[in-house]
């Protein structure tokens, strides 16, 4: 049911040949970017995301700033999540080369099924759109217009885009953007993929936590 977004991105990227990728070397090939400055107002919290890596024991990390004026809504419910703990041990279900990442997906910690991108906590989040698809915007799935005329929010679905997608503005709700950790997702967008474009290796959030910026250095684990 939460399907709309990675049925639209299937279709504008069949030629982009992510069939053919080809697994990297065991040590992950990830140069550092540093931090970068937010390109809109940030809120004083970020979230810190730990993303560990197929067998990698040092997880990767990944700061979102969030748009608490432009998206409260949607920031208030990441935080509560992330309170609960709910990401752990998700895993990224949907990625398209240097395109865009998506994870949020309760089943996905079972691994690749007809029911992976489907899930959520089981309520929505009214719509906030304001800001644009920049490269690391990050930003709420959703169901299709025509079943989801107010274009309410997947209750935990997110995806992060890894260039500008101006046909997606005004459609979904952003409310963050990668900050620090970007060349992270580069990285995963081109690991190998099943038909379903779910990854092979096991790439797995295991905590997501909100502090702030000063405090982002000392989250690591």
């Amino acid at each position: 049911m939460y399907r709309a977004l990675s049925i639209f991105l299937a279709t504008a990227l069949l030629a982009t040949g992510c069939a053919s990728r080809q697994p990297a070397a065991s040590r992950l090939p990830i140069t550092p970017a540093g931090p970068t400055k937010p390109t809109a107002p940030i809120g004083p919290d970020v979230a810190v995301m730990l993303i560990k890596i197929g067998r990698e024991k040092q997880p990767q990390r990944v700061v979102i700033g969030l748009y608490e004026d432009a998206a409260p809504l949607a920031v208030a419910n990441l935080r509560e999540l992330s309170r609960r703990r709910f990401y752990n041990g998700m895993r990224f279900h949907r990625v398209f080369e240097n395109y865009l990442v998506q994870t949020g997906d309760p089943y996905s910690r079972r691994g690749d099924s007809d029911r992976s991108g489907t899930g959520g906590p089981g309520y929505t989040v009214p719509a906030e759109i304001k800001r644009k698809h920049i490269r690391g915007a990050v930003a709420a799935s959703r169901l299709e217009d025509k079943v989801n005329p107010t274009r309410a929010s997947n209750g935990s679905q997110f995806y992060i885009t890894l260039q500008a997608i101006p046909q997606l503005d005004g459609k979904y709700t952003v409310f963050g953007e990668v900050i620090e950790g970007i060349e992270v997702l580069d990285y995963i967008s081109g690991r190998p993929v099943n038909s379903n474009d779910f990854p092979l290796e096991k790439i797995v959030i295991t905590s997501i936590k909100i502090v702030p910026r000063e405090l982002a250095d000392a989250v690591t684990r």
